[in-house]
């Protein structure tokens, strides 16, 4: 995939960036964006260029402050491998030892991972708004990933939580893991899942009278 032909390069800094020219592709790909499972994840996954790119569009998110309150963690290789079979020793503390280990297939299996880390810093911003950016970046990577034409998964599960794992990660006291993003091929399309009744979910509020 010639990624440079594909993804347009960053406006440089106080360039009029257009914002509101329609895209009937992206509003495509939203109306059908779906999450692949995790433990079906296969290579090929993206490429280092290609990852490179990802991360550049995934940064683009919402970031009251300008504050960069994420970065991100790697995970490949027999690195990543390396840092599951740490995961399987730490499985058996678990509550329920044998679905700890069972779920991380979701992590062995795709060829690529992308920790988003979650990293508050010391400011008149909100910590609340500077972790929803950090989510923000989890969105905009999965989108991402499905435009390049690769399948993601973005999830947490236990070892997001457990310490002794995010020690292994290399996280301070006072990040969190926003989220795993799995990123690689799927063998077939998902199928749709259930969706929200949205008209149970919409207000339009008036004052009262």
């Amino acid at each position: 995939m010639a990624v440079n032909q594909i993804v347009p390069p960053a406006p440089e800094f106080g360039a009029p960036v257009e914002i509101a020219r329609g895209s009937p592709d992206t509003l495509a790909l939203l109306a059908r964006r779906r999450s692949a499972p995790a433990a079906m994840l296969q290579p090929p996954g993206p490429s280092r260029e290609e990852l490179a790119e990802l991360l550049r569009l995934a940064s683009r998110a919402p970031d009251h402050g300008k504050l960069f309150p994420w970065r991100f963690i790697v995970l490949g290789g027999e690195a990543k491998a390396a840092f599951a079979r740490e995961l399987e020793r730490y499985a058996a503390d678990q509550p329920a030892p044998d679905k700890a280990l069972a779920t991380l297939a979701k992590l062995k299996n795709p060829p690529l991972t992308v920790a988003v880390v979650s990293r508050t810093v010391d400011s008149n911003i909100p910590e609340w708004e500077q972790i929803l950016s950090a989510g923000a970046v989890c969105e905009n990577l999965l989108i991402a990933a499905d435009a390049m034409g690769y399948a993601a998964n973005w999830i947490t599960d236990w070892y997001a939580y457990d310490e002794r794992a995010r020690r292994l990660l290399g996280l301070d006291a006072q990040e969190r893991v926003a989220g795993f993003v799995h990123l690689g091929a799927l063998p077939e399309p998902p199928l749709e899942r259930v969706r929200p009744e949205l008209d149970k979910l919409i207000t339009v509020w008036g004052p009262p009278e």
